[in-house]
């Protein structure tokens, strides 16, 4: 299941034709994870927020005093991580960062985001280049079967 929620300075970034197209391809992307990984129904939280919103949390959760475009809190690391496992997390992303850093369009650059931070969720990470080669491979599939029409696939 995905749970999409605009903050009020995200909103005017795009239409509510393109907003139900970013949620269209959200929860393709999540039921082709949920065909990957034995079929299991998941939970994702996504809020698209503004820059002042997500600095405040990157400060808080990361000490990082700035926005970020992206954060993914997973829900299954740590104490009690094991609880439920259907939950994955929350992502949060900037819509105001995703604006001034995409090159392919805005659309594009939440739809993108969304699988990175899903990913992270997933336990993928890119602290090294093989990591970071993994996780994009895994990236690129999502995005892949997100624009593709038919039947879900695993990605």
């Amino acid at each position: 299941m995905l749970s999409l929620s605009i903050a009020p300075a995200a909103r005017p970034h795009l239409d509510d034709l393109a907003w139900r197209a970013v949620r269209r391809r959200m929860a393709r992307m999540l039921g082709a994870v949920e065909r990957a990984e034995r079929g299991e129904d998941f939970e994702v939280a996504v809020r698209m927020a503004g820059d002042a919103e997500i600095r405040a949390l990157n400060r808080d959760y990361r000490n990082a005093d700035r926005a970020t475009d992206v954060l993914a809190f997973s829900q299954r690391e740590g104490e009690g991580g094991g609880l439920h496992p259907e939950v994955l997390g929350d992502i949060v992303i900037s819509v105001e960062t995703a604006a001034r850093q995409q090159k392919q369009g805005l659309f594009f650059e939440l739809v993108f985001l969304y699988a990175h931070g899903l990913c992270h969720l997933l336990g993928y990470d890119h602290q090294t280049d093989a990591e970071e080669a993994e996780m994009d491979t895994r990236v690129a599939a999502l995005l892949a079967e997100s624009s593709r029409r038919g039947r879900i696939r695993a990605a």
